[in-house]
């Protein structure tokens, strides 16, 4: 159904690459207005979107970008480090920005757009979506060697479901898309960090593929169309949801 965010306002963080560029695409080909923000404004060439350079380790930064942004009906939240290691591999500044860029990114963003957001859904009629990312290794599924990622990702959807509940009653929902394997340049960059080990890329890339259920690593716009839905109109009774999209793994 072509036009799903017709009329809608959207941020989303991170769309230089991978997923988040999928769903800065899928929502403008939706009919969203995107307001798309990346660490480097370079990756956002060729974007169909209002581009920003945003650090959202930064609150004074996200601050001033949502003043200049303004009221908008959907914020996704993608942007996210994934740490390689278990707890002994896991010094305090690989902990603290692993928190700061996965959860606390989250949390500066809400806190800047979140009063914009619920009076524009007021003013409307309508609702507005949060589309937090997170990831089946979380509070979902342990997964080996992702101690803190697996943390910090528990914390999103934690986060999901009380900015759900604060907000139910005030025409916002929040909810959590949580991938499994999924194609991208971070993947990619584990799989050659990976063949340095096992013998190549082909065989690390390989090992990735005989883990999924489905027999395949998952593309970014399958997730794209997942938070097109919960940006939508569609999932307007949908709410403190944190979703799998990871062909079986944590079924």
């Amino acid at each position: 159904m072509a036009g799903q965010l017709e009329n809608k306002i959207a941020v989303v963080t991170a769309a230089g690459q991978g997923i988040g560029r999928a769903i800065a695409e899928a929502f403008a080909a939706e009919g969203a207005i995107v307001h798309a923000s990346d660490l480097d404004i370079d990756k956002l060439a060729g974007l169909d979107a209002r581009k920003q350079a945003l650090d959202v380790t930064d609150t004074a930064a996200v601050n001033a970008y949502a003043a200049s942004v303004g009221e908008i009906d959907i914020l996704a939240n993608i942007a996210g480090f994934v740490h390689h290691g278990t707890v002994l591999d896991c010094e305090d500044d690989a902990w603290e920005f692993s928190f700061d860029l996965n959860v606390k990114s989250m949390h500066r963003t809400i806190q800047a757009f979140l009063p914009g957001m619920i009076a524009r859904a007021e003013a409307n009629g309508t609702s507005g979506s949060i589309v937090n990312m997170s990831s089946g290794a979380s509070s979902i599924k342990g997964a080996p060697n992702r101690y803190v990622y697996g943390t910090t990702k528990a914390a999103v959807i934690g986060l999901t479901k009380s900015v759900a509940q604060d907000f139910v009653r005030r025409s916002i929902r929040c909810n959590a898309i949580c991938p499994g394997t999924i194609e991208s340049p971070s993947l990619q960059g584990r799989i050659e960090e990976l063949g340095k080990t096992v013998g190549s890329v082909d065989k690390a890339r390989q090992g990735f593929v005989e883990r999924q259920p489905m027999g395949r690593i998952g593309t970014p716009e399958e997730v794209a169309a997942l938070a097109v839905y919960l940006a939508s109109d569609a999932a307007s009774f949908t709410t403190g949801t944190a979703i799998p999209i990871d062909g079986g793994w944590t079924g």
